[in-house]
């Protein structure tokens, strides 16, 4: 699953903006406040190769190049004022969902702490750090597909840091691997545009809960 973790300003349900900061929701407002911004996580699939290299007897240094595919989304609570006499509906709530799909190729270095076998099972830890690039945040064709609508859009570079455990089991032919591991991303991925969507957040950043299988 692929998330964001969003920091709001902090004056976020006070501060008003003029109808310069909002490019897309019409009949045009006077002005307009964010009263909440909410994420929520979307499924996505990752495709992995695995290279390891042996460190002594129970660690492994691994370099896992990924291309991953996942969407996220933004949904703000929007209140809108129009203060001409005789408007119709001069205050509205509106909720407004921008989707920001993903396409990235990630090259993550794991260390990799593993027990001692029993039978045809071994669990594990790891441990490590990556850097993202992300493809899609910005692509052209999605701002001439959505010309009417203010897209959102993420930087292209992240570095995470990522942790979890996983599981080997061991039959005669292969070896068949289940993990579990969660990724958080350093950098604030929010690409500003002076809008009311972009100013109404201090930070942005990313956050992967991935479930592998792996076959060796």
């Amino acid at each position: 699953q692929s998330l964001v973790t969003v920091k709001p300003i902090a004056d976020l349900s006070t501060h008003i903006f003029d109808s310069t900061y909002i490019p897309d929701i019409l009949p045009l407002p006077d002005s307009a406040r964010v009263l909440s911004i909410n994420t929520s996580p979307i499924p996505g699939f990752v495709v992995s190769i695995v290279a390891n290299m042996q460190m002594g007897k129970h660690f492994e240094l691994q370099f896992v190049p990924s291309l991953s595919f996942g969407d996220r989304t933004l949904d703000y609570v929007v209140e809108t004022y129009r203060y001409r006499p005789g408007a119709k509906d001069p205050v509205q709530r509106l909720t407004i969902v921008k989707k920001i799909p993903s396409t990235y190729i990630s090259f993550p270095i794991e260390v990799k702490y593993k027990s001692v076998r029993y039978n045809n099972f071994r669990p594990y830890l790891l441990a490590g750090a990556l850097y993202s690039l992300d493809l899609a945040s910005q692509a052209k064709k999605r701002e001439q597909k959505n010309k009417n609508e203010k897209i959102v859009k993420f930087n292209s570079n992240d570095v995470y840091v990522e942790a979890g455990v996983g599981f080997d089991f061991y039959n005669e032919l292969f070896k068949f691997g289940l993990e579990l591991k969660m990724m958080y991303g350093l950098f604030d991925v929010l690409k500003r545009e002076n809008n009311i969507y972009t100013n109404s957040i201090d930070r942005v950043n990313s956050k992967i809960f991935q479930v592998s299988f792996t076959f060796e």
